[in-house]
């Protein structure tokens, strides 16, 4: 069912709740709520940085920032892809999700090269829930690189769930899990009820960030 005219108040209201707007394509203006049966979520103590990733995290080969490239990030998500014809970004999306980016609500994780951005990520942080939305990549493992950065500074805010909304091949090898609509509303409401902060700086090697939350864990 198409929703009404949105806020970024709703949309809030409904990231709180358990539901997302997503729409049929960038070229249709209807957007529609999802509620999926199982929720895909990467535990952020479990997240897996596979090997030859972490070299190329390691060598320095993007520059990372947060939110200083916010709508384009978003843009950049919404342009089609090799693999990717179609998305589901429209520009009501995007000016809501922007709106939301001005309140401190929503941020970007962007891979630099060169002075260009080739990838990056956006999502939507309330109390110590992030909410992922997309991602792109121009080069290759930008956007894998740009992930790394952002768990690393969820794990150092203080964050206790990312919620990935669906599971691909792709967030798997990460160690992204799918959960009940039960038990993601537990955990949702259960961080909710947490502070934390997103961290645009970050001292630490990020790989070392998630290897450390891992080893206290285990």
């Amino acid at each position: 069912m198409a929703t009404p005219a949105l806020t970024p108040d709703i949309l809030v209201r409904a990231y709180a709740a358990g539901i997302f707007p997503m729409a049929e394509s960038a070229e249709d203006p209807n957007i529609f709520w999802v509620d999926p049966e199982r929720r895909g979520i990467i535990p952020l103590d479990q997240f897996h940085v596979p090997r030859r990733l972490r070299r190329t995290v390691r060598s320095n080969a993007f520059t990372i920032r947060c939110d200083t490239a916010f709508e384009q990030v978003i843009r950049g998500c919404a342009s089609p892809a090799a693999d990717r014809q179609r998305t589901w970004i429209n520009e009501e999306i995007i000016m809501l999700y922007h709106a939301l980016f001005e309140r401190g609500l929503a941020h970007s994780v962007e891979a630099w090269r060169d002075g260009e951005l080739v990838g990056g990520l956006y999502g939507v942080s309330l109390n110590a829930v992030f909410f992922g939305e997309s991602m792109f990549s121009f080069r290759r493992d930008a956007s894998k690189v740009a992930l790394v950065h952002l768990v690393a500074r969820l794990i150092k805010g203080g964050y206790t769930l990312l919620d990935t909304q669906f599971v691909t091949d792709h967030l798997e090898s990460f160690g992204a899990i799918e959960i009940p609509r039960a038990d993601y509303r537990q955990r949702l409401n259960a961080a909710l009820e947490q502070p934390a902060s997103f961290q645009p700086l970050l001292a630490a090697d990020p790989v070392d960030v998630v290897l450390q939350a891992n080893t206290q864990t285990s």
